[in-house]
């Protein structure tokens, strides 16, 4: 039977690999690889790229074999099929040993109907080509994935002797700034499935202009049918403008917001939410840095990967703080 701490380092391990998924699936996205592979799940009728000599284009004539993004793609799922592996694994172990200990079941087998979820949103996303409310719906689905394994692996990793003391002063603030913060990755995929990350190259104006022109409601109609094929994107500037500065006001509004949480944490008297307050302030603060060298340098690849990485760390860093005002660790029971 497999003990506590064997669940709990199983649990870590996943959300490593988990973010590594999401990092991992940017970096698809930005690179446009995601119809590197044109089926699902394998590529070009493969379960590995094939060579370049291989003769397909009778099969796939509308979208020749480029190896590179092939291989980006693969490399992806094959992660992302590890990652749902461990949690199946992980949801039986929890089975298991929750029938004993009374541990955790539901968040387990939560995660493997996610998983379930996520591997239909990874196949339409591909059979749609590159939908954006599906490539959006993708982006969100693995972020809760990866939210909710951290959560779990902190609660399993929460010493059951402390009491809590006052546990909800800091409970609004930190579910207003993750709450924020879902809003914006919202954002920042639509801006990235829309193609809109270049619409405004410059900053603080946007194509010269503090208002330029913008069409909101072409810019967030969610369906448009299927069969169009969305690589590259397909709105026309004045969409893309308008889905960019709804993304550039969020993103002032989670400075605002998620700034207030973190100065809030950070003279809490607990010293644990007080650095959990640091930590926050000081990813907002490059989360917005890299906003910024996106736009003043173009969109390099390495910093557009950057910025969303760091942004399901934001996301982390608010689960942990949550965690910590549902439960904060203030005094020891006596056993």
């Amino acid at each position: 039977m497999q003990s506590k701490k064997t669940i709990l380092n199983i649990t870590r391990v996943a959300t490593l690999l988990a973010f590594c998924v999401v990092v991992l699936g940017a970096y698809v996205r930005l690179s446009d690889a995601g119809l590197g592979c044109p089926d699902w799940p394998g590529c070009y009728g493969k379960l590995i790229v094939p060579d370049k000599e291989v003769h397909i284009e009778e099969i796939y004539a509308e979208r020749p074999l480029e190896h590179g993004k092939a291989w980006k793609e693969m490399i992806h799922r094959y992660a992302a099929g590890t990652l749902g592996l461990l949690i199946f694994y992980l949801a039986l172990v929890s089975l298991r040993q929750g029938n004993v200990t009374g541990g955790p079941v539901v968040m387990p087998v939560a995660l493997v109907l996610l998983v379930i979820l996520q591997a239909l949103l990874g196949m339409w996303t591909v059979t749609l080509l590159l939908k954006p409310v599906i490539v959006l719906a993708h982006l969100l689905g693995g972020m809760m994935i990866l939210s909710l394994l951290f959560w779990l692996s902190l609660e399993l990793a929460r010493d059951r002797r402390m009491i809590d003391l006052n546990s909800a002063r800091l409970f609004p603030w930190s579910l207003a700034g993750l709450v924020m913060i879902v809003m914006q990755v919202s954002l920042g995929g639509w801006t990235s499935s829309n193609y809109a990350a270049m619409a405004c190259p410059d900053i603080p104006t946007c194509q010269g202009a503090w208002w330029p022109s913008m069409d909101f409601i072409e810019g967030f109609n969610f369906w448009r049918g299927t069969g169009v094929d969305y690589e590259g994107g397909i709105l026309a500037l004045d969409a893309r403008t308008a889905i960019h500065i709804a993304h550039r006001m969020g993103a002032v509004l989670s400075l605002l917001i998620v700034g207030s949480v973190a100065l809030r944490s950070i003279v809490d008297r607990n010293r644990s939410i007080s650095r959990t307050g640091i930590l926050l302030l000081f990813v907002l603060l490059a989360q917005l840095s890299l906003g910024l060298a996106n736009v003043l340098l173009r969109l390099p690849l390495a910093v557009a990967v950057a910025h969303n990485a760091m942004a399901a760390v934001l996301l982390l860093v608010l689960v942990a703080l949550m965690h910590q005002s549902v439960t904060p660790r203030i005094k020891r029971v006596k056993t």
